[in-house]
């Protein structure tokens, strides 16, 4: 295992990674740009330059990087529950004064004040935790990988009214750790929020609204329902597919929780939303790409991306010599899929959950004489 990080934050963001090279960089970059001043990123079995990358950004200070400990702990523990469950232990954690879960494939979003952590915590009354609910964004209609921003070329989103799949509404909370009027709150970090078994002494929450969480989320909880959706202070957007080809590597990759579970045509479903156009993110758009210049001007960081961009290509030329996955790609690509793409609101939630199959074809042909907004 790799030694404990020595570097101090004040606004952290806590991830895993599996060959996700070609996205870090942009990924940092935007973060950075408003606010968040370190990642801790737990990696395992890599072979794409992922560690490379991320341990040239690690030497200047920008993140820290651990092999990921959660096969040494025992049954019980997959990839990111057992990161998050060590990360407890770790002073990086528990002396940062705000920490984030999140996935290199999620981008805060903050539609307040400057579009930066300051404006939102001052537009929230600074609580202590916040919970921002998933925007869930399409392949945006690109099939081909290319080495583009996504927060600038995927712009095809799901409506924000969107009670189903059940994922449409999920959530990942920025909470703080320092301050007693906060200490012995939490019972343990959670994917998608600090965990507490008790509704006594909750911390002062409140959801990307601005409006308080109800008490009833207390103790469980994953995901915001029609009383308490919303986007009106801060959206996190999901770009769970990003291009196809793409989503191939991710799907050959495997899952960093849900391991037991199949990315295959119902998840493409239910994630590939081209509903609507959302631009609000590039609003901060300029300031993101002068972090990535910068990053890219450090000594080898550069040519590291690259490197990882390469590999991620080469990954997609094997994938798509093999049989089952030029099958799956060819059906996700398919003229159904991709006009379910532009209607998911016609599906409901069982349907999400079976698959494409599940759809009938008196349905396709319905949704095919529906204009486009």
């Amino acid at each position: 295992m790799t030694a404990a990080p020595t570097a101090k934050a004040k606004r952290l963001i806590i991830t895993c990674m599996k060959n996700e090279g070609p996205f870090i960089l942009e990924w940092v970059a935007h973060h950075r740009a408003i606010g968040f001043d370190h990642m801790l990123v737990f990696t395992n079995d890599c072979d794409d330059g992922t560690v490379e990358l991320l341990d040239g950004l690690a030497e200047r200070g920008y993140v820290s990087r651990m092999d990921n400990p959660y096969q040494e702990m025992g049954s019980g523990y997959n990839p990111q529950k057992g990161a998050l469950k060590f990360a407890e232990s770790l002073d990086l954690v528990q002396q940062a004064e705000w920490v984030l879960v999140s996935d290199v494939d999620e981008f805060v979003n903050i539609h307040v004040g400057d579009g930066d952590l300051d404006s939102l915590f001052a537009a929230t009354n600074d609580p202590d935790m916040i919970s921002m609910q998933w925007r869930l964004f399409g392949n945006s209609f690109r099939n081909s990988y290319d080495d583009v921003l996504l927060t600038q070329r995927h712009s095809y989103c799901a409506p924000k009214y969107c009670p189903a799949p059940i994922q449409a509404w999920g959530i990942k909370t920025l909470f703080k750790t320092a301050g007693d009027h906060v200490a012995g709150n939490y019972d343990r970090i959670g994917v998608h929020r600090p965990l507490k078994r008790r509704i006594a002494g909750m911390p002062n929450w409140v959801a990307g609204t601005g409006r308080p969480v109800p008490e009833d989320m207390a103790d469980q909880g994953w995901r915001f329902g029609i009383r308490d959706h919303g986007y009106d202070m801060v959206t996190l957007n999901h770009y769970a597919v990003r291009s196809t080809e793409s989503f191939l590597v991710k799907r050959d990759r495997g899952r960093v929780n849900h391991v037991e579970r199949d990315q295959g045509l119902a998840y493409w479903m239910r994630m590939n939303f081209n509903m609507e156009q959302d631009f609000s993110i590039q609003r901060r758009l300029a300031a993101t790409k002068k972090e990535l210049t910068r990053l890219k001007r450090l000594k080898g960081i550069k040519a590291l991306h690259e490197t990882a961009v390469t590999a991620h290509r080469s990954k997609i030329t094997d994938l798509m010599a093999r049989e089952d996955m030029k099958k799956f790609y060819d059906e996700i690509t398919s003229p159904k899929l991709t006009l379910l793409s532009r209607h998911l609101n016609f599906v409901s939630r069982a349907q999400f959950n079976d698959g494409p199959d599940a759809i009938s074809a008196d349905l396709m042909d319905r949704l095919a004489q529906v204009p486009v907004l």
